[in-house]
């Protein structure tokens, strides 16, 4: 494994981070694929074993026992001190009028409680997990700044938005003194690149680290085209992802894999990973081959050639995934 800065921060962060989507009751939440505790555990094992030291979750996943589950796992397989530790608030986790959202109350409910689950003290890296439109950008940041100031979370970031919305947010809190995003996690792969039209030049220049979600599409990346798995086939969300055109990266992807004499998996996460703003993918993984393959993708190399044949047949998208 390798380490990278995160931004323009001094923490180390494994250049692969595990995803903990997966990781949850599977019939708590919108997850029904989710893989429960004891099937879990042996994973997010293999990950600290492989030297991934990175670990992102969401107090919505799986309705908080993601969170549970990782927070239980990370105590019994490894030192607080050695690993980062990040989760996310923004959705809904119970019913009324502040049960969601980042307002001021939203944010100082929610930290405490998913520090509970998590069973820590803090958290490395506390996300924004979408932009919220009905609260003021200076009560968020705000709010933020505190949870820093007290503590509980040792650096704030953000999700999925518009380059506008980020820059106003950072510009905000730099106005006001108050402690600013050092990272961006956003939708970006090799099917969908809409990013780097004003995020990712916007992170380059401000030095925020870049952590890019669904970094295989969803597993598209990773299997013929039109194969369905169980997830694919409840996963609502990322149905709205991708469209047919899409089909001939991944048959590009296929046939350089094919070519290595490697999974598909690796060719599709080296890409990302030799892209100069992304710091590291965030990567769900069901099976010890993920976690194998994405482990193994950090050293592989792709050539110019290989590159420009993967990026050649992209075709644009309307924005998604905000």
């Amino acid at each position: 494994m390798r380490y990278v800065k995160l931004g323009s921060t001094g923490l180390d962060v494994s250049r692969i981070c595990l995803g903990c989507m997966t990781y949850g009751v599977p019939d708590r939440g919108a997850h029904e694929w989710t893989l429960d505790e004891e099937t879990s555990r042996p994973l997010i094992q293999q990950a600290l074993e492989a030297g991934i030291t990175f670990f992102d979750t969401a107090n919505v996943y799986s309705d908080g026992t993601s969170e549970e589950i990782v927070g239980r796992a990370l105590r019994d397989f490894a030192r607080r001190e050695d690993v980062v530790l990040a989760t996310k608030v923004h959705g809904r986790m119970r019913p009324g009028p502040n049960g969601a959202g980042l307002s001021r109350k939203a944010i100082m409910t929610e930290i405490d409680a998913s520090l509970r689950r998590l069973g820590t003290d803090y958290v490395d890296l506390y996300q924004i997990h979408r932009w919220d439109p009905h609260t003021p950008v200076e009560e968020t940041m705000e709010a933020l700044h505190d949870v820093v100031k007290a503590g509980k979370a040792r650096y704030i970031g953000a999700s999925s938005m518009y380059a506008w919305q980020f820059s106003k947010a950072q510009y905000t809190a730099r106005l006001n003194g108050w402690t600013r995003f050092v990272s961006m996690q956003n939708h970006y792969n090799l099917l969908y690149r809409e990013e780097e039209r004003e995020m990712l030049p916007l992170c380059a220049d401000q030095g925020v680290g870049v952590l890019p979600w669904s970094p295989l599409a969803r597993g598209r990346l990773t299997r013929d085209w039109g194969t369905a798995t169980h997830r694919s086939d409840t996963d609502n969300f990322g149905s709205t992802l991708y469209a047919e055109g899409d089909r001939a990266v991944v048959e590009t992807v296929t046939r350089i894999a094919e070519e290595r004499g490697v999974p598909r998996a690796q060719v599709a996460l080296a890409w990302l990973l030799h892209r100069n703003t992304v710091t590291a993918p965030i990567i769900g993984a069901a099976k010890p081959q993920h976690l194998a393959d994405a482990v193994a993708a950090v050293e592989l190399e792709l050539s110019e050639k290989e590159i420009e044949e993967l990026e050649r047949p992209y075709t644009p998208h309307e924005v998604s995934g905000h």
